[in-house]
């Protein structure tokens, strides 16, 4: 296994491992900087409103609340974290609630609506070393699942044309159906190496949210993969992961059986 350094030569072999588990936002696809701009939009006109009715200062969403509050966790979870960091609370509401309730539960939809008016424009780009590197990974016996909080996560594989690519899904679909906690927790990459008939020691996670590394860390898996694509260089190895590159396209795979 490679070094646990920013920089190191990562090889990925059928030796050590049998699967490799991706997120999707900004691991597969380049989804992850149109969540990103949907989070900002929400949060921007709500804490503007917020400063108008209260007399406060208006202090705007940062990319840096992004990456410590949001990015890798569920919706709902997200909003609630990035509002606790500014002393910040909202009814919870239900499911029921429109996009326009003053509640966690309308915040989360108004939140999918931008994503998905930006996703209906823009189309779905995705990262072609990763599309590689799934396709040398699969070619060499390798399982492989994706792990997202999405709830738009196969809308998006199948706008990506991507479907065929992944043994196993677990979305924010499948872990509000079994009632599994999202990212940092690992339940949700437990459950996709359960699907592929794999333990977690013989997995690798790909991950570029913090919040994601700190859930294959915490799953005791066989190796955490930091994928950079923002941020400060060896942030994702300081939250748990083995390495971190800026490119998959660089990742080698070995077909070598134990």
């Amino acid at each position: 296994m490679p070094a646990s350094e920013p920089s190191a030569s990562v090889v990925l072999s059928r030796r050590d491992l049998d699967a490799a588990l991706f997120d999707l936002d900004g691991v597969v696809t380049r989804t992850a900087q149109v969540h990103a701009e949907a989070w900002q939009r929400l949060f921007d006109a709500y804490l503007e409103s917020h400063a108008r009715r209260s007399g406060g200062h208006f202090q705007p969403f940062t990319p840096e609340d992004y990456r410590r509050y949001v990015d890798g966790r569920p919706r709902l979870d997200g909003i609630r974290c990035f509002l606790e960091s500014r002393g910040l609370t909202l009814p919870e509401g239900s499911p029921e609630d429109g996009p326009e309730a003053e509640t966690v539960q309308g915040l989360g939809k108004r939140k999918n609506g931008y994503f998905l008016e930006a996703l209906e424009q823009r189309g779905v780009e995705v990262f072609e070393g990763a599309v590689g590197l799934l396709e040398r990974l699969r070619a060499a016996g390798f399982r492989t699942a994706v792990v997202s909080a999405s709830r738009n996560c196969q809308a998006v594989l199948r706008a990506a044309g991507l479907e065929h690519l992944f043994d196993a899904r677990v979305d924010g679909v499948e872990a509000g159906k079994l009632g599994l906690p999202g990212k940092p927790a690992p339940d949700t990459f437990l459950e996709a190496a359960r699907r592929l008939g794999v333990p977690p020691e013989r997995a690798v996670v790909l991950e570029d949210a913090q919040a994601g590394v700190q859930a294959g860390r915490r799953g005791h898996f066989g190796f955490v993969l930091g994928v950079r694509r923002t941020g400060l260089e060896g942030a994702l190895v300081r939250a748990g992961a083995d390495v971190e590159v800026a490119h998959l396209a660089t990742v080698k795979v070995e077909e070598g059986r134990p």
